[in-house]
């Protein structure tokens, strides 16, 4: 099996932006960097002859649980902003007023 340059730097990128994601402190950028990641990983799949797993890669890893991430991100950073939400406490308060 012959390793070429881009699979060299295929796997030198892959283990960069793992390590990356997982240094950053800005949230949305650790999402945006995941996502490259899974594409990323979702190529190295294709390298390997497994376009079966390339297409989960894709469709799950990158692009599903990245969709999670950044609906999650957007929840938790809209009530940093000053959006102001009621817990279930006030809700009940508010029902019954």
């Amino acid at each position: 099996m012959v390793v070429n340059a881009f699979d060299i730097c295929l796997c030198l990128t892959l283990a960069w932006l793992a390590w990356q994601v997982l240094r950053s402190h800005d949230l949305f950028k650790a999402v945006v960097l995941f996502i490259s990641f899974g594409m990323l990983m979702a190529l190295s799949w294709v390298r390997l002859q497994a376009p079966d797993l390339a297409l989960a890669e894709a469709a799950i890893g990158s692009g599903l649980t990245g969709a999670l991430f950044l609906s999650a991100l957007q929840r938790v950073t809209g009530n940093k902003r000053g959006e102001r939400r009621l817990d279930r406490n006030e809700e009940r308060h508010d029902k019954r007023a």
